[in-house]
């Protein structure tokens, strides 16, 4: 109903976003789960990144525009959908705080699921605003 418009995209996205928040709280809560496990690596969820390059390739103009005269061309930019991006659960490989191969630090742990729970707060307040906006218009 509102697909093409501003406030189908800003909710659209903050929908996503909190999905996503919700399987980054899946995410630290296995990583807790798993912080006395040998050789276990944390995860992290890889998402806003991809987000941003998506919504940023829609305003980005080549130099150079090839013309296509029959729809099997493959044109030379095309914009990405934001709407295909999905996050990613990674590994972390790359750190390592004990001595027997498992990398979660509780602490780091407990940060990351602070700031997880205040952006998934601070999402649902954003999109209540957006609906409180189209409320006063109908009113």
């Amino acid at each position: 109903m509102y697909e093409g418009t501003t406030f189908g995209k800003t909710i659209d996205l903050l929908k996503r976003s909190m999905d996503v928040s919700v399987l980054r709280r899946d995410v630290i809560a296995n990583n807790m789960a798993m912080a006395d496990v040998p050789n276990f690596k944390r995860s992290d969820v890889n998402f806003e990144s991809f987000l941003k390059r998506a919504l940023d390739s829609e305003s980005y103009k080549p130099a150079i525009e090839l013309a296509t005269t029959d729809e099997r061309h493959i044109p030379l930019w095309r914009p990405a959908d934001w709407r295909a991006v999905q996050p990613r659960r990674v590994l972390d490989y790359l750190t390592m705080s004990k001595n027997n191969g498992n990398n979660v630090d509780p602490e780091r742990e407990l940060m990351d699921s602070l700031n997880n729970q205040l952006m998934y707060t601070l999402m649902a307040q954003a999109a209540n605003h957006e609906f409180q906006q189209v409320n006063l218009v109908l009113k």
